[in-house]
């Protein structure tokens, strides 16, 4: 009996040492975790494909760049983007309707709002880009979901999807529609 009665206090105590509340030392501390947010960013890839003027070079580049900015929800990178495709846009000698769309983009800070009329500028390089390539290849890209399940396209550099409607949201929402040769 007196067996047991030791083994129960030696039990007690040994619970209470390893339970206890008290700090094991004041050399110990928590550690202390910080978290880091990310910010979302896509880089454009090196376009591999050359045309047969230098104005078209440059406005591909220029909506690259554009097309970047609105993959990234950056609203202001769109707009100075738009500003410099402007240019170039008349440069090439396009359209007033066309110049107007990109404009749209220029003046506004909306996001949803020039992603809206970035379908019309994408419209417009796609025409210019007609027997224009010299050599490489882009790509006609595709979002079914783009306002409210009415799709839209887009060109790229690369067969890597990375959708301009969405942005981080929905990165990766779409499909390779056609190459363009």
């Amino acid at each position: 009996m007196r067996t047991s009665i030791y083994t129960a206090i030696l039990l007690l105590a040994f619970l209470n040492y390893s339970c206890g509340d008290e700090k094991k030392g004041s050399d110990s501390a928590e550690p202390e975790v910080k978290t880091v947010e990310q910010k979302f960013e896509h880089k454009a890839e090196k376009i591999e494909a050359s045309f047969k003027d230098e104005d078209l070079s440059m406005i591909f580049s220029q909506y690259i760049d554009l097309k970047t900015a609105l993959i990234n929800s950056d609203a202001a990178a769109a707009s100075q983007s738009a500003a410099v495709l402007t240019k170039a846009f008349a440069n090439k000698g396009v359209d007033e309707a066309s110049l107007s769309t990109v404009k749209k983009i220029e003046a506004t800070k909306d996001i949803e709002a020039q992603r809206s009329a970035f379908v019309g500028v994408t419209h417009t390089v796609e025409e210019l880009l007609k027997d224009g390539l010299e050599s490489g290849k882009l790509f006609k890209q595709y979002c079914p979901m783009a306002f409210k399940n009415t799709g839209a396209y887009w060109l790229s550099e690369t067969k890597e999807i990375a959708n301009p409607y969405f942005g981080e949201k929905m990165y990766r929402c779409g499909r390779i529609d056609s190459i363009i040769q």
